[in-house]
């Protein structure tokens, strides 16, 4: 009986070890592609900045993105699946996510229609990637500026919305683990109520299969639910606390939603 027990729990070890090796093996050659990926779309962007408009870098922009969905799906075996595509109002809108891991900002490009990302400035000085970034004009702010930094978003934001392009804010500022709440700034509100523009709100459960400081990546399927979107025509400035709290509520409660279906296993 001893015998039997032990050879079945080391049988369970080795198992587990086994598919511990799997996923760092994926995970490796997923981060080797990418990372070829971000050199070989970078260059390219780089190459026809001179001559191209900024709406067709950005296309390229969005051509990186499905390329990372589909190489994560295949090195990985790390899906999606998005509900709520159909409340998509016209653009361009103001999506404001739940922000877990780093899945969202190179994937989201491949499932919405074009988007600029409000990010920091310090991403701009790295190599390829920070460059593409400037090359397709993301919105980079220097959070220690306070009002300055939110007057440069709302600016470009508008420059933005007036060619037709939606602008990504994760309200939380910076990775959050799964199930953790952060606290929800109101930048993203206050771009809203200054352009009069709907907030889709988004929540999503990345951060179970790609960890914030995670170099593995999971097999599964992440799930992405997008809101009914929150009307912000004509209603005050003094509107601000309520609608970040109204947001705040309604991105939650999908995550909540989310979490109860238990679909996907923290790493």
């Amino acid at each position: 009986m001893n015998v039997l027990g032990k050879s079945s729990s080391s049988t369970g070890y080795v198992g587990i070890g086994m598919e511990k090796f799997k996923t760092w093996v994926r995970s490796s050659l997923f981060f080797f592609l990418f990372v070829v990926g971000i050199i070989s779309y970078a260059t390219a962007i780089m190459v026809v900045w001179p001559v191209t408009s900024v709406a067709t870098r950005q296309g390229m922009a969005r051509s990186w993105s499905r390329f990372n969905r589909r190489l994560l799906e295949l090195t990985c075996g790390l899906g999606d699946r998005v509900m709520g595509l159909e409340h998509l109002p016209e653009p361009p809108f103001i999506l404001l996510s739940k922000h877990q891991s780093a899945w969202e900002t190179v994937i989201f490009a491949a499932i919405f229609p074009p988007l600029v990302l409000v990010l920091k400035k310090s991403l701009l000085n790295i190599p390829f990637f920070g460059w593409a970034l400037k090359a397709t004009d993301q919105i980079a702010i220097d959070r220690s500026r306070g009002v300055e930094a939110m007057r440069k978003m709302q600016q470009a934001g508008q420059d933005h919305f007036d060619q037709g392009v939606s602008v990504l804010i994760f309200p939380e500022g910076t990775r959050t683990a799964p199930g953790s709440v952060g606290k929800y700034n109101a930048g993203g509100i206050s771009l809203a109520l200054s352009s009069g523009l709907p907030i889709v709100p988004i929540a999503h459960n990345a951060g179970r299969f790609w960890g914030r400081r995670s170099f593995l990546k999971h097999p599964g399927e992440i799930q992405v639910r997008i809101g009914q979107p929150i009307l912000t025509a004509g209603r005050p400035k003094s509107d601000r606390k309520a609608l970040l709290k109204e947001t705040r509520e309604v991105i939650e409660g999908m995550m909540g939603e989310i979490d109860r279906e238990g679909s996907a296993p923290l790493p």
